[in-house]
């Protein structure tokens, strides 16, 4: 199970996440925005053509972002404070249950296509979570130190043997 230790408590997460997918609305759209106006000008006025399509397009963007932020945060929220547990089935619920909400106007079959795709999408993005962390746990698997031998439990060494004058002039290094 995959557990956030640092997650504020559900009212300021709502809130908390709104902004965050406005800003990652905005900045990806005011990216995609610029290089679409880019394309769509005239050779001359390319740069302002852009600008104008950022100024246009990137908080609409942001917003529908934060929308879908903000629903998925209070599913998620109200699916923990139901179930009683923070788990991977949360968040795939959450998507699902957001992309129903989010296309209620466009009908039950819409309301339905778009829920399956809500689930899946955050049941893939959680088991590529879930995988991750299991590949990586081995590396944060507390290690027992290395501790020396304790020099009373080894085998006693032999003393070394006495070298005569003659052997002991043979290993020193000449200098010639």
């Amino acid at each position: 199970m995959v557990e956030e230790y640092a997650r504020e408590p559900c009212p300021y997460r709502i809130v908390d996440e709104c902004g965050g997918a406005f800003a990652m609305g905005a900045i990806g759209g005011g990216l995609f925005s610029f290089v679409k106006g880019w394309r769509n000008s005239p050779v001359g006025h390319r740069f302002v053509g852009s600008i104008a399509a950022v100024k246009t397009r990137a908080p609409v963007l942001g917003g529908n972002f934060a929308v879908w932020g903000g629903v998925f945060s209070t599913f998620d929220c109200s699916l923990m404070a139901i179930r009683g547990k923070e788990d991977p089935w949360n968040s795939i619920g959450s998507g699902a249950l957001t992309g129903a909400v989010l296309m209620a106007r466009a009908g039950p079959g819409a309301m339905v296509r778009s829920a399956a795709v809500g689930g899946i999408l955050l049941a893939l993005i959680e088991g590529v979570g879930i995988m991750i962390t299991r590949m990586t746990a081995d590396q944060f698997k507390p290690v027992m130190p290395q501790m020396p031998p304790d020099p009373y439990q080894l085998p006693p060494t032999p003393k070394p043997a006495k070298q005569s004058e003659t052997d002991w002039a043979n290993t020193q290094p000449t200098f010639q």
